[in-house]
């Protein structure tokens, strides 16, 4: 046995996660579950900052994740309806209905998240700390943060997000591209129907869509349009490769007015309502990557991963970046018990990982720019 391939002494390994929003916490609670005792949580965001995000599609594997973790869907499903209703609109009236199933339920960003945060146990989750670098110590990784605090870990688990700073330390070559549109996000307190309970679709025109669905209290939005970098800075006050996620603070006037005024002219008018009534909005520019090649980089003797958007951050329009990221965090706990409890080569354990859930972000990344290019949204176009 080298140190290499195990921790010394019989000792479990120290695992830092990096990134709290919902791949993170998923793969700290599943590693805490299967008996790791040496797993922290960093994540940048102060405990201050607002928080918040749009709505989630899980599919039934990413459910199941959650099954066992014994967080119940009543706790993060407002409405436990499969259907997806998909109208084509013309002259702002719908003009033609199909009706699918989905398999999963969807949620909120929100939701979700507080019902994750709620399990770490007290001490795991440690907020304000933004990794600034990752170097090998004594054949160790050892993490940098910007307070100047250190962070020694046998394996580094990066889950930050889609302006990951694990993928610039550990593959720089793979920088974020900006696909030419805007998904344009809002919650409102009011509903185009009463007792909604269906996600719905809209598709006024090439260029356009309008997707919405039921949460508690009302309806979350999000309306797809076409928009330029220039413009996008224009609206939201920087690049949207820098700005990957504009905050309502962020939504200039200018922006609001031009949601506004294509919601009036290409939507329903009870649909266009509700976007006209949305207080507190957002948005989140649509970005492309390089499909990644590998997951796993070694540190010395030991490892760091990228997982979920940090690894490989994905098109909306594929509902697989929260399924993405949950899958692979219960993979990689597979992999992990193996080694803890029948001492199963770590190294070849975490490459075995990479070869299962690789060809799956690879697929999700490439299938983005195709979806987008059906529904005449973006600029990067597959080949």
């Amino acid at each position: 046995m080298t140190s290499a391939t195990r921790p010394s002494s019989g000792r479990q390994p120290s695992i830092a996660v990096i990134g709290g929003s919902i791949t993170g916490p998923v793969t700290a609670l599943l590693l805490l579950r299967a008996g790791f005792d040496d797993v922290t949580v960093f994540e940048a965001a102060p405990a201050s900052a607002p928080l918040g995000g749009g709505l989630i599609g899980l599919e039934h594997p990413a459910l199941d994740v959650l099954d066992r973790l014994d967080i119940g869907q009543s706790e993060f499903v407002a409405h436990d309806s499969e259907a997806i209703v998909q109208m084509t609109v013309r002259d702002r009236r719908p003009a033609e209905t199909i009706r699918r199933t989905y398999p999963g339920r969807n949620t909120t960003w929100t939701l979700l998240h507080q019902a994750l945060i709620r399990r770490l146990p007290a001490g795991v989750l440690h907020t304000g700390m933004k990794v600034t670098a990752l170097v090998e110590q004594d054949g160790r990784p050892v993490l940098r943060f910007r307070d100047g605090h250190t962070a020694a870990a046998d394996l580094v688990v990066f889950a930050d997000g889609r302006s990951s700073t694990g993928r610039r330390l550990l593959n720089p070559e793979r920088a974020l591209r900006y696909a030419g549109y805007v998904a344009h996000r809002g919650v409102a307190d009011i509903a185009p129907e009463p007792g909604l309970r269906d996600f719905l679709r809209l598709q006024p025109c090439p260029g356009v869509q309008f997707n919405l669905a039921p949460v508690a209290g009302g309806c979350d939005w999000t309306f797809y349009l076409n928009c330029t970098s220039t413009e996008y800075a224009q609206r939201f006050g920087a690049d949207p490769t820098r700005r990957v996620f504009a905050l309502p603070r962020h939504v200039s006037p200018a922006a609001r007015a031009h949601v506004d005024t294509h919601a009036g002219l290409l939507l329903p008018a009870d649909h266009a309502a509700v976007v006209h009534a949305t207080t507190t909005r957002m948005a989140v520019p649509v970005l492309d990557i390089t499909a990644p090649q590998r997951m796993v980089w070694p540190v010395g003797a030991g490892h760091a991963v990228l997982l979920g958007d940090a690894l490989a951050p994905v098109r909306p329009h594929t509902a697989r970046g929260a399924n993405n990221g949950i899958e692979q965090a219960a993979g990689l706990a597979a992999a992990l018990t193996q080694h803890r409890k029948y001492r199963a080569d770590l190294t070849a354990a975490l490459h075995g990982w990479q070869r299962r859930h690789l060809p799956a972000a690879v697929a999700a990344v490439q299938r983005g720019p195709v979806i987008g290019h059906q529904l005449g949204l973006g600029t990067h176009q597959p080949a």
